[in-house]
């Protein structure tokens, strides 16, 4: 039964963001921002993570979508994207945060680092891909099961 939830998470997370097509006039503004903050690719987190440096991951998505599960770290945090702006200056302290953002598919999280750059947060950029990216790179997320691997079918 364990297996078969995480099966079902893992496909909604992967079929869930294809789902959701933007309109032209979206797309251009999430592609004006991920050029204004950059992406980090999510083997250059994970080596950040593993190297133990310090980085602040935040999690951006809705609170029900955080069941799809969450990227471990040392210094995570979940604010919304829509209380970002009302919540993050009381979080996160220090303007000079290496702040890596994500949602489920990239959009949102680049929309996220622009808001924070905007903000005065001054190495503030996004996760290319997501969560989604992540778990397709092969690297673990971390659910209330433990943490699952996204595998591919030979």
């Amino acid at each position: 039964m364990k297996n078969m939830k995480v099966a079902f998470m893992l496909v909604g997370l992967l079929v869930g963001s294809s789902l959701m097509a933007g309109h032209a006039e979206s797309e251009k503004l999430i592609e004006s921002a991920k050029q204004e903050v950059g992406e980090m690719t999510p083997k250059e987190l994970k080596k950040m993570i593993d190297e133990q440096k310090k980085v602040m991951v935040l999690d951006v998505r809705e609170e029900n979508q955080r069941a799809e599960g969450e990227i471990y770290a040392p210094s995570t945090l979940a604010i919304t994207r829509g209380n970002l702006e009302f919540d993050v200056l009381n979080k996160v302290k220090d303007k000079n945060a290496v702040i890596v953002t994500y949602c489920r598919g990239g959009s949102r999280g680049a929309l996220a680092a622009q808001t924070l750059k905007n903000l005065g947060y001054v190495n503030a950029t996004s996760l290319k891909g997501g969560l989604k990216g992540w778990a397709q790179e092969g690297y673990g997320v971390e659910t209330g099961l433990g943490v699952t691997l996204l595998t591919k079918e030979q």
